[in-house]
């Protein structure tokens, strides 16, 4: 097993696919939550709030698991765990640059005065 992402992992990464991301809730059980995925090339990255259900989790308990099957051909996988790492600089633009990819628009449109968006980087292991 390598924990390197190959470059076909980066090149499905960045297609518009969803990924599933896998974490831990406090009591033990697994929690999925669909999200846009990312890369800069050597870590997978995704965005969420703070105080939401999969930050909360990380925060406790880093270790994540993601998957992402192409949507044009389910044998065309990539199955990544790791450890996450939070990331505040750059988190807005990080998300209206997702919001491009995925939806073709320039700003994100869940944007909420009262949110503070964090890029989550996931390092392959």
């Amino acid at each position: 097993m390598t924990n390197k992402l190959s470059p076909q992992d980066v090149e499905l990464l960045k297609e518009p696919q969803i990924a599933n991301v896998a974490t831990v809730m406090a009591d033990g059980t697994p929690q999925v939550t669909p999200v846009w995925i990312d890369t800069d090339g050597e870590n997978v990255l995704f965005n969420t709030a703070k105080g939401r259900v999969k930050h909360r989790n990380l925060v406790r308990n880093p270790k994540v698991a993601i998957s992402v099957v192409d949507k044009a051909d389910p044998y065309r996988i990539l199955i990544v765990r790791g450890t996450a790492e939070f990331v505040d600089d750059g988190a807005d633009a990080h998300i209206d640059a997702l919001a491009k990819k995925y939806l073709g628009v320039d700003s994100y449109p869940g944007h909420k005065a009262d949110e503070q968006r964090v890029i989550v980087k996931v390092t392959p292991e």
